[in-house]
């Protein structure tokens, strides 16, 4: 009986010690999904600054599956084209003294869909350079020193044709605009095209969450991609995170406008805010050797597995901003909620870098890092609680 005993019990210790190294504790990230909301295809930027057309663009493709509507597809180069052409003439009205780069923001898709329409990516892909993904880096210099040329020159009348060379130019890259296209058995324009969406552009607003604007006003958040001046509702941090909660599970999703320059956003699915002044600690390394580590090193450490991460108030985001720690990086859509194996919940974001990373193109954001990072989101305003759109007036 006394062997017996001590047998069950070793088996018992020898089951439990199994069980240990199995838990999910000990298995890096692993995320339960709570609520997912319907999305389009992963698509791939590649090398191109056009985030914000692709991210805009595949969360009205989810707006519209939300509308129990076809799968569409839209041409993010046709939102290039027309934008670089908007803000080429922007530079130059200014005299060289604005921002003339690729980046944009939200709110030049919402104007190109207002004011040009949309095509399908089968009518119109926006790569007439012999690859198969966009890769503008050519481009985009070229168009740089061409509008330099024009805006910064000694002449006292621009000539009348330096539009139609900069509209040569890009075309040459991206190709010519259809002025009409057969789609599916009908014909359209690009503006009659989006018309027949029916998505109503009205309801397409912007949100952030800053203290040097009053809350519950329209802002214009001061970046340079920014640069058609979109206004966004500023809304206290409590409540901003609760229209992203509430939205997700109402059926929502919304485009994600973040910083990704942090230690904590990784190529490999996962977006956390550390607390690296713990680091040693938390992750039971020896403090020399914490120390002496690369970033790189760093990054991987402080990304392997759930980790406590820094406390996010409404001051300490302010003080990112404020400090240029906060950046305006990547555009990205939300899609979604789950939870890792301690119950911490995340965002389930849908990103343009192919089927890239450990979740083939998806990202698990933790709530603290959406509330430190976050510069705005695009959402439907009906996505936001009755109390909150009084309170902004819409």
């Amino acid at each position: 009986m006394r062997k017996f005993l001590v047998l069950a019990m070793a088996v018992v210790l020898c089951l439990n010690v199994s069980a240990k190294a199995k838990s999910p504790k000990n298995e890096g990230f692993v995320f339960t999904t709570v609520k997912e909301n319907p999305i389009t295809s992963i698509k791939n930027q590649n090398r191109s600054g056009t985030c914000w057309s692709f991210s805009s663009l595949g969360f009205f493709e989810a707006e519209l599956l939300r509308e129990g509507k076809s799968t569409y597809d839209f041409s993010a180069m046709f939102v290039a084209n027309h934008t670089m052409m908007d803000r080429a003439v922007n530079y130059v009205r200014y005299h060289g003294n604005a921002s003339m780069a690729e980046g944009g923001s939200f709110y030049d898709v919402l104007y190109c869909l207002r004011n040009y329409g949309i095509v399908p990516t089968a009518v119109y892909k926006g790569i007439e350079y012999g690859d198969s993904l966009p890769n503008t880096g050519e481009v985009v210099k070229l168009m740089t020193s061409y509008v330099d040329a024009i805006a910064k020159s000694n002449s006292k009348k621009l000539t009348p044709v330096w539009k139609k060379g900069f509209q040569n130019m890009i075309n040459a890259y991206y190709g010519e605009i259809p002025e009409k296209f057969v789609y599916e058995g009908k014909e359209y324009t690009p503006k009659s095209y989006e018309e027949s969406l029916g998505l109503n552009l009205d309801d397409y607003v912007s949100l952030t969450s800053f203290t040097h604007h009053p809350f519950y006003t329209q802002m214009n958040i001061e970046v340079e991609d920014n640069w058609r001046n979109g206004l966004s509702y500023n809304l206290p941090l409590d409540e901003f995170i609760a229209v992203m909660d509430s939205a997700i599970n109402k059926g929502y999703t919304f485009a994600w406008g973040s910083d990704v320059s942090e230690t904590g956003f990784t190529r490999d699915g996962i977006a956390v805010l550390p607390d690296e002044s713990k680091g040693a600690q938390i992750t039971g390394t020896d403090m020399s050797r914490w120390t002496g580590m690369t970033s790189d090193d760093k990054r991987k450490e402080l990304t392997s597995k759930p980790l406590p991460e820094k406390a996010v108030t409404q001051e300490s985001r302010q003080e990112g901003f404020d400090n240029w720690e906060t950046t305006d990086d990547h555009g990205m859509v939300i899609f979604g909620i789950a939870k890792d194996q301690n119950g911490k919940e995340y965002y389930m974001v849908k990103n343009s870098w192919g089927k890239a990373g450990k979740y083939k193109g998806i990202w698990y954001a933790s709530k603290a890092f959406v509330a430190a990072k976050t510069m705005n989101i695009m959402i439907n305003k009906n996505a936001i609680p009755t109390e909150i759109k009084a309170k902004l007036h819409i």
